[in-house]
């Protein structure tokens, strides 16, 4: 069984006991979280599609973490200018750990 859940404005999809790293949510950590923007639900009983979500599916998980991604390097400049800047960036997410897909 597995899911499309939507969150921090990205899709994902998640089975049982996956970990998966979302947009950063304000939550501690080992709380659990509930996501009720369910896409899609597929499971032994066929594929079930919302319209945009599907009515009473839920996702619960728990947060495992929160940490930062890998810095990714940005750098801009302009041919024979010498403008030249480097920043980089590093990404928040939090480890969300999905316990159950949930169907009323």
């Amino acid at each position: 069984m597995y899911a499309i859940i939507e969150t921090g404005g990205k899709q994902y999809r998640v089975e049982p006991e996956q970990v998966v790293r979302i947009e950063k949510l304000d939550a501690e950590v080992g709380d659990s979280v509930e996501f009720d923007r369910v896409l899609m639900v597929a499971g032994d009983d066929g594929i079930r599609v919302g319209n945009p979500v599907v009515d009473g599916a839920k996702v619960i998980g728990a947060v495992v973490e929160h940490g930062k991604a890998k810095k990714i390097y940005v750098f801009r400049y302009k041919a024979k200018k010498r403008v030249r800047t480097k920043t980089g960036h590093r990404q928040p997410y939090t480890a969300v750990k999905i316990r159950s897909i949930a169907m009323a």
